[in-house]
């Protein structure tokens, strides 16, 4: 296969159809798969690699409206191009919500579909899906490190269940992510996704968001709200920052968990809800539990599955991953920016107490404080403290001046900053804030 094509999947029932899609797609040079029905398809899409699917909406057994959920579900991302004899307006939006990439009525115009098989492949990079992974990888990135690959085949496993999840992970994880991904790996893809921000929400209105209320309730209650539980229903409920929700709260929700009903604020009756429910917290929950501030039945009502996302510091074969996706991303349509040796030695030894969050931040601002397209030290903005940790005055059986130990050092060491490092046993990093804190003069040599 050439460079310039593609893998394309055709999926109609009709052979006369299928064969005339397959001559149209090779005459445009690429190489086409070919699939009778949606069964068949899927097997090839787990089988192989495919850059971009073309399907017949009405298939026996299994519909191409089928087969477009299913791909949503497994390989998000995935181009879609819906085929059908209808060719209504309704069915092209409905197509298109469903994660549809383009809609063409039959009898579909060879060079039309050409044109927009084009626009599509290039619009998502020409990036092949391959049988397993894809989703976890674009979604999550890295992936190379034992936690995450761990991670991933735990998310794997459960994402098909319905049982209720706990993410427990510290700020700037990605759990928001993970939820996301969940509930997009999950049989209720197809359903709502609703996120709760448990922490921004003063507790004298999370009752109401969450549940909704009547009108005349309370003070401006002047008409009825459905609460955001009622919005989840057949889809998921992801709970952020759940250990901050007052004792009441917990109660509330300990009820819905148990009963799947909730009652409006203001209201008498209750209504039934059926969607699944995500939680997560940067907080020790089971500290919280011990110390009487968190409820323990709805702890482990909550903890049904509990998933703990690892901090960037334990995943250290991710960073450059990460680094060099968040710098794609800050490039936009220009060059790709790169990172001097120093910084990629510095952002593996940086402990990133703001895990993911913090390295895409602080990437962003050195994209834009560097001025040649390379990422250096002084573009970083590592926090000091971090830096700050005096070097023992006793090295090398010096004074206990620090500064005297660095220069000591240096000069025991050519004035080599990696050698000095090393003899030190600290990283160039923290050899490079040191000479920076002191002002040292390293450009002098000893005699």
């Amino acid at each position: 296969m050439t460079e310039a094509q593609k893998n394309i999947l055709a999926v109609d029932a009709d052979p006369v159809q299928r064969q005339a899609l397959a001559e149209l797609l090779a005459s445009d040079e690429h190489a086409v798969l070919l699939a009778s029905g949606a069964e068949e398809a899927l097997l090839k899409l787990e089988n192989g690699q495919v850059d971009l699917v073309i399907a017949e909406e009405e298939m026996p057994g299994m519909s191409g409206r089928e087969l477009l959920w299913e791909c949503v579900r497994r390989w998000p991302g995935l181009p879609f191009i819906m085929l059908t004899g209808s060719g209504t307006v309704s069915s092209a939006v409905a197509a298109i919500k469903d994660g549809a990439a383009d809609y063409l009525a039959r009898p579909v115009d060879g060079q039309e579909l050409l044109r927009g098989v084009a626009r599509i492949l290039a619009s998502s990079g020409g990036r092949a899906w391959a049988r397993s992974g894809n989703l976890l990888t674009d979604e999550l990135w890295g992936g190379k490190s034992p936690s995450m690959q761990r991670l991933y085949k735990l998310i794997e496993r459960v994402a098909p269940t319905e049982a209720t999840i706990l993410l427990l992970g510290e700020s700037g994880t990605g759990k928001e992510k993970i939820a996301g991904l969940l509930h997009r790996l999950s049989q209720r893809s197809r359903g709502p996704l609703v996120i709760v921000d448990c922490g921004s929400t003063p507790s004298t209105l999370l009752e109401s968001e969450l549940f909704g209320h009547a009108k005349g309730s309370f003070t401006n209650a002047y008409k009825d709200k459905k609460g955001l539980v009622a919005e989840a229903h057949g889809g998921t409920l992801f709970l952020d920052e759940i250990g901050n929700i007052s004792s009441e709260m917990q109660l509330r929700l300990l009820r819905f968990l148990q009963e799947r009903k909730i009652r409006r604020v203001g209201d008498l009756a209750e209504t039934a809800v059926n969607c699944r429910v995500i939680a997560a917290t940067n907080a020790d929950l089971a500290e919280l539990v011990r110390s009487g501030e968190f409820r323990e039945d709805l702890y482990y009502r909550l903890k049904v599955i509990n998933i703990q996302v690892p901090p960037l510091r334990e995943r250290k074969a991710d960073i450059p991953v990460l680094a060099e996706r968040f710098l794609q991303l800050f490039a936009e349509d220009g060059p790709l920016p790169r990172l001097d040796a120093e910084v990629a030695e510095a952002i593996l030894d940086y402990p990133w107490p703001g895990n993911v969050r913090e390295l895409r931040n602080m990437l962003e601002a050195a994209v834009i404080l560097s001025s040649d397209g390379v990422i250096r030290m002084e573009d970083m903005q590592f926090e000091d403290s971090y830096e700050d940790t005096p070097l023992p005055g006793n090295l090398l059986s010096l004074s206990g001046s620090e500064k005297q130990v660095v220069l000591n050092a240096l000069e025991r060491s050519s004035w080599v900053v990696k050698d000095a490092a090393d003899l030190l046993g600290v990283s160039r990093r923290t050899m490079h804030y040191k000479i920076k804190k002191f002002q040292i003069d390293t450009t002098k040599r000893s005699a």
